[in-house]
């Protein structure tokens, strides 16, 4: 019999559920880069509805929906970028729309909330006079939720606001939306109003929503258009690509209304790591379904408390040399959220003691795999 493992690394550790695994199984398939797929085109026309956008498009990945969005709002190499110093696109999508687009990132500074001043905005969007010395800025992207802020929403009036912005200096506005449903349920708000000043959005069908593959990207008809021949360049045109959009189907339908019981459990691990006296905890400060926690005491680095808790079927991952990061899913249940808080009391004590012996990890899940 297989141990439980509880895996909070992240919420892109689900596996899918027999509904999922029955759609898969019959899903009515041709060939999607002929545009012929018969159910990753009711599914991409769905996402385009649930986001009030004209089109829609099914890519592999959330990276590459970003890089396919920036490339298509920014198709003359040496444009710039507006967007926050610690967004995912800046960080962890591997430098891809400079290395492959020829796109420059001009960064701002994001705050605590995960949004950018929007003065500060205004101030990095580069002069036209200026054009002989300087990139040209052409698009500015925010990030909802604020993956690298704790999972913070962006309102819609802040979106609005950088929304109006862009348009009046001639600019696009794209949205990192990953967990776009994860803010409109913390929110209240619907997804197609939070996202209404966007030009277009990237949605990621395998984190909060527990698909196992695949991102949407929304926008005009035109935007699609082009967002298609780069989806092909980058060797993301899949044929039976509805295997999966049914899987995501299932995953729209069956997950979205679990996704504020992930906020309530969230917000009661933080409460629980609060009571550790070697743990700094702004349990407040929980939006959705991620919780951050910096570790006070020198003695325990975030790596160690990770092999620790992984000897003990918890896994998690740092977010960085004095923090770790837990991300609740549907898949975590209350109970799994009082024995990890058990696992990682225990861990606690055992490396103040100084006691516990590390064995060889195979499965290398702990090594310093910041941000994902």
């Amino acid at each position: 019999m297989v141990a439980k493992v509880v895996d909070l690394r992240s919420d892109t550790v689900t596996k899918p559920t027999e509904a999922m695994r029955a759609a898969m199984a019959g899903a009515d398939v041709d060939d999607d880069v002929l545009g012929a797929d018969p159910t990753a085109a009711r599914f991409e026309a769905e996402m385009a509805a649930l986001t009030g956008k004209e089109a829609a498009l099914f890519v592999p990945s959330g990276t590459m929906a970003n890089l396919v969005s920036v490339l298509a709002h920014c198709d003359v190499r040496g444009s710039e970028v507006i967007l926050g110093d610690t967004s995912h696109i800046h960080v962890y999508e591997n430098g891809g729309i400079s290395t492959i687009g020829g796109v420059h990132p001009r960064t701002v500074p994001n705050n605590p909330d995960g949004t950018m001043d929007v003065d500060k905005i205004v101030a990095a969007i580069r002069n036209p006079a200026g054009a002989l010395l300087y990139p040209t800025t052409r698009l500015i992207c925010l990030e909802n939720t604020h993956a690298n802020c704790g999972g913070k929403c962006l309102s819609a009036e802040y979106t609005d606001k950088v929304g109006e912005i862009a348009k009046s200096h001639g600019l696009k506005l794209h949205i990192d939306g990953a967990r776009i449903f994860n803010a409109s349920v913390a929110l209240g708000v619907p997804v197609d109003r939070l996202v209404k000043a966007a030009d277009s959005v990237s949605v990621c069908l395998s984190k909060g929503l527990g698909a196992p593959v695949g991102s949407v990207i929304v926008g005009s008809k035109a935007f699609i258009d082009k967002a298609k021949i780069l989806r092909k360049t980058l060797g993301g045109g899949m044929r039976q690509i509805g295997v999966l959009c049914a899987a995501a189907h299932v995953a729209l339908r069956d997950t979205v209304g679990k996704l504020a019981d992930d906020h309530r459990k969230a917000k009661a691990l933080a409460e629980g790591l609060k009571k550790i006296k070697q743990f700094k905890v702004d349990s407040a400060s929980v939006e959705t379904n991620m919780v951050f926690f910096d570790i006070l005491d020198p003695g325990i680095s975030p790596d160690r408390l990770c092999q620790v808790l992984e000897q003990r079927s918890v896994l998690a991952m740092p977010a960085s040399s004095k923090s770790m990061r837990f991300v609740l899913h549907y898949q975590i249940s209350d109970s799994d959220v009082k024995y990890a808080l058990t696992c990682v009391e225990k861990a606690v004590e055992e490396l103040l003691k100084g006691s516990t012996k590390f064995e060889h990890l195979t499965n290398g899940t702990t090594k310093h795999s910041y941000g994902h």
